[in-house]
């Protein structure tokens, strides 16, 4: 890593080749507008209108237009850094004009950053890729659910962030599908050779989840206790059903360790039934051939004066008696159960 103390270029260190383009959305208690734009010039005399503005950044690929936009914001350049800092740690982070909240989220099973900066008037949301993490908002926006339009911009992160946590909600739901299955699949059969690889990739995916959402929820704690302007007391509420939502995740992430640590100690214990299994099968072989093999060799001993040599039924006999004793094991292993 770089000293960004020592430059001012920027620099997007992501690997999504996504274009950047933007996405207004301009609204009023009365009406709602929208825009779509590759660069700001087409679209920045919309910010001198009346309204509240949520301008979405998709792909981060031209810090050029980031720049811009950040700048037009009165946003700070290390800000602006950390917006295009693809691996930036999450935070929470208060300053003078305005609120930023770096976050992850998951699309497809890949990790992806999300920066949120809230002003008084304005939410900008900075996405390295298209995804579909907002897009139930605008509509939202258009229907005026809940007198949206009437409410602050900090209103407005608070329905991102809890789209955020709702991402979290469906991936750590479907987790716990995923190991229920695996646990009833661990108890029903001792067989686990393709197991092994399902626990190592659940396992990672919840690694990824909690990596995400404990940190957010650590930083979180900012905003609940926060005494900034921009934070209406009226808006508290919202954020604090965001809290709750995000305790949830946190608290199913704990119950998913235990239960992977559970179906870590059963596929151990499964391999060793299996094991034992295997082991059982040899010895129940190699006990049916010792006395067999004890026959062989004694009749393959090389000393002259053997009376079952010269017998004209030695041949035979000896087979019958390798059968007849290799039969009467068996036998007593199965009326035992092969125990």
């Amino acid at each position: 890593m770089k000293n960004n103390l020592l430059s001012e270029k920027l620099v997007y260190t992501g690997d999504t080749r996504t274009p950047t383009h933007l996405h207004l959305v301009r609204y009023t208690p009365d009406e709602v507008h929208e825009y779509t734009a590759d660069s700001l010039p087409p679209i920045e005399p919309q910010f001198s209108e009346k309204g509240m503005i949520w301008l979405q950044v998709h792909g981060l690929k031209e810090t050029e237009t980031v720049r811009q936009v950040c700048d037009r914001f009165g946003i700070d350049f290390l800000v602006m850094q950390d917006i295009l800092n693809a691996d930036h740690p999450t935070k929470v982070e208060e300053h003078e004009r305005y609120m930023l909240v770096v976050a992850k989220f998951f699309r497809g099973g890949e990790e992806m950053q999300v920066c949120l900066v809230q002003g008084a008037d304005f939410v900008l949301s900075f996405i390295e890729s298209e995804s579909p993490l907002f897009d139930d908002i605008p509509q939202a926006i258009r229907n005026n659910v809940l007198k949206f339009r009437s409410r602050p911009s900090d209103y407005l992160l608070s329905v991102l962030l809890n789209s955020i946590t709702a991402n979290y909600a469906t991936l750590i739901s479907k987790l716990d599908g995923d190991l229920d299955d695996l646990e009833t699949g661990l108890l029903s059969t001792t067989d686990c050779r393709d197991t092994g690889g399902q626990i190592q990739e659940l396992r990672h995916r919840y690694l990824q989840l909690k990596q995400a959402a404990l940190p957010l929820r650590d930083q979180y704690a900012k905003l609940l206790h926060s005494d900034s302007a921009l934070l209406h007391k009226n808006v508290r509420p919202f954020f604090n059903d965001v809290n709750d939502h995000l305790q949830y995740v946190v608290q199913q992430i704990d119950l998913c360790r235990e239960t992977l640590s559970s179906l870590v100690d059963l596929y151990i214990s499964n391999n060793d039934l299996r094991m034992n299994a295997i082991m059982k099968r040899l010895t129940i072989v190699s006990t049916i051939f010792i006395p067999l093999t004890f026959l062989v060799g004694v009749w393959g001993m090389n000393f002259r004066r053997m009376p079952e040599l010269e017998w004209e039924y030695g041949y035979p006999a000896a087979w019958a008696a390798i059968l007849f004793i290799g039969a009467v094991v068996y036998l007593i292993f199965r009326k035992k159960e092969w125990r």
